[in-house]
């Protein structure tokens, strides 16, 4: 965000002082950066997470959707990591795995809490729901 400003007047600038239209050009970066933030934004807002008797569901995508279902009994590990990006802006990312790697799954963008209570839940329902392995 702290390019913004210098960006602005760049492209108002030149227009103001009389400067070419070409000199316009110098709006594109900062037009593709709110179109970029508005991409990251409607992605992370299409993750989603449904815990169900049997299953945890894991929804994401905006285009091509993708829908994880995640039976309780063949939970192996339930883990919570949170890098430092995740900790400068308090979040948590839920990561499952399971013995099949096409099942694998993740939950980014959790609030801490959150991701402690879900572990701590869904580790109970994996030993309670143990498919024999």
């Amino acid at each position: 965000m702290w390019v913004v400003p210098p960006l602005l007047v760049a492209a108002v600038l030149p227009a103001v002082l009389g400067a070419p239209s070409w000199s316009l050009l110098a709006l594109a970066p900062l037009l593709t950066g709110v179109w970029l933030w508005w991409v990251v934004g409607r992605h992370q807002r299409s993750w989603r997470y449904l815990e169900r008797e049997d299953d945890l569901l894991i929804s994401k995508g905006v285009l091509w959707r993708q829908m994880i279902v995640v039976p309780y009994g063949r939970m192996q590990l339930v883990e919570v990591t949170s890098g430092p990006l995740d900790r400068k802006f308090g979040l948590a990312r839920l990561q499952l795995h399971t013995a099949a790697a096409a099942t694998d799954a993740t939950i980014p963008g959790l609030d801490p809490d959150e991701a402690e209570r879900l572990r701590d839940r869904l580790t109970e329902l994996g030993e309670s729901r143990s498919a024999g392995l």
